[in-house]
């Protein structure tokens, strides 16, 4: 198989940073605390169905969501990089009906002080397309929006 080519990375790779009017550690907590996941994690009008999670480096984590058409979508990973409260990597695949892991990207998220605030920027490659990415940008948009929402609760 031949390498894919820095053009190729860089087009099957997505990027989103966000400010969030929170500190970097209640950023952080939130992120990976499944009592909080619980109130905000996925895309808007999905449900959450279950997030189970082990966060440290070779822990696992495990979630399900229901779309607002009734499909459940289940993925799976292992923490690779655990720096509270600054960076979490980490492995993330989709999962076929099966429970039989689809693509696997690798997911980096860095939580960055601006003074009173947070800028949490994601990072998420080798999607197999950019089809796929700009799908998962429209998911990951939502997901954050979700993220900043119950932030301003807290």
């Amino acid at each position: 198989m031949q390498a894919a080519s820095t053009q190729e990375l860089e087009e099957r790779t997505l990027v989103l940073s966000r400010v969030f009017d929170a500190p970097r550690a209640l950023v952080f907590k939130v992120w990976t605390e499944p009592e909080h996941l619980a109130r905000w994690w996925g895309p808007r009008g999905f449900t959450l169905l279950s997030y189970k999670a082990d966060v440290r480096v070779g822990g696992s984590y495990r979630f399900g969501t229901r779309s607002p058409e009734g499909t459940e979508h289940w993925a799976h990973g292992i923490y690779r990089e655990v720096v509270p409260p600054e960076r979490l990597v980490l492995t993330h695949a989709w999962e076929h009906p099966d429970g039989k892991p689809k693509h696997e990207t690798i997911m980096t998220l860095t939580f960055a002080e601006q003074g009173e605030k947070t800028k949490l920027t994601l990072k998420q490659t080798l999607f197999e397309s950019v089809t796929s990415r700009d799908l998962h940008r429209g998911g990951w948009s939502s997901t954050l929006d979700m993220l900043g929402e119950y932030l301003a609760k807290l």
